[in-house]
């Protein structure tokens, strides 16, 4: 039979001091005891920034890291001059894409280098500069050549005013839509000859259908002219064939 006895306390005692040496031995055991919170807060962030960077190189690099990256400080700051030399490749990278969009299009099709890019525009502004100057120069000749136009419509039209004016009378009847009766009375020492009256109505818009003439007394002259018109809108009303007919001149 097995018999039942209390401890005694000194192996009371002893038990305890066992417990707290073991428990006193694991704290000095363990790595972090002599770590204090704010400098694990500290590594924490570095490791949060660590992996960010890492994040951003294996998305410019796809390609496995050749060496294990740490928390080293000066291997973060190696990365981050790294990122920030990548975009400033990137904006002059833009700049010169937006500098080859405006050469020819012979040029944008070869893919030039950067090099390539700068020595072709410097070639390219010389010709543009000369194609300015080449329009400009087409432009003063145009407005020349509209300038001349200009005076010999001016001189013919004051031909024709003359040839008009020297008549004595002119009057209009309307026979329908499309024909009229001209009748020009004028003075033989005059000299007005008919064939400038008639070149001067095509030149309107009118065609010859018949026409009569006769000398009266006192060498007045009478032209009946049958004529007939592709722009009868041009005449209103039978009232003002004859200032339809003088007004131009």
């Amino acid at each position: 039979m097995l018999a039942l006895y209390a401890p005694s306390p000194s192996a009371i005692n002893g038990m305890a001091f066992d417990q707290e040496y073991r428990t006193n031995d694991l704290a000095d055991s363990s790595p972090f005891h002599h770590l204090d919170l704010p400098y694990l807060q500290q590594q924490q962030q570095q490791q949060q920034q660590l992996q960010l960077l890492q994040g951003e190189v294996a998305e410019l690099d796809p390609s496995p890291p050749s060496t294990a990256v740490t928390g080293d400080p000066t291997i973060i700051k190696k990365l981050s001059h790294n990122a920030s030399e990548r975009d400033r490749r990137k904006k002059i990278n833009c700049l010169y894409s937006s500098l080859r969009s405006l050469l020819p299009a012979a040029d944008q099709m070869k893919k030039l280098s950067n090099p390539a890019t700068i020595s072709r525009t410097l070639k390219y502004i010389p010709e543009l500069q000369n194609q300015v100057q080449g329009l400009i120069q087409k432009k003063e000749e145009l407005l020349s050549s509209i300038s001349r136009k200009v005076d010999l419509i001016y001189q013919e039209r004051h031909k024709k005013s003359s040839a008009w004016r020297s008549l004595s009378n002119v009057s209009a009847s309307r026979l329908n839509d499309r024909e009229l009766v001209l009748q020009i009375s004028t003075f033989k020492v005059q000299k007005t000859p008919l064939s400038h009256i008639l070149v001067d109505l095509e030149e309107d818009g009118f065609s010859l259908l018949n026409a009569t003439s006769f000398e009266s007394f006192g060498g007045r002259v009478f032209y009946s002219l049958h004529l007939q018109v592709e722009r009868i809108t041009d005449m209103k009303s039978t009232n003002n064939l004859n200032e339809n007919f003088l007004s131009p001149y």
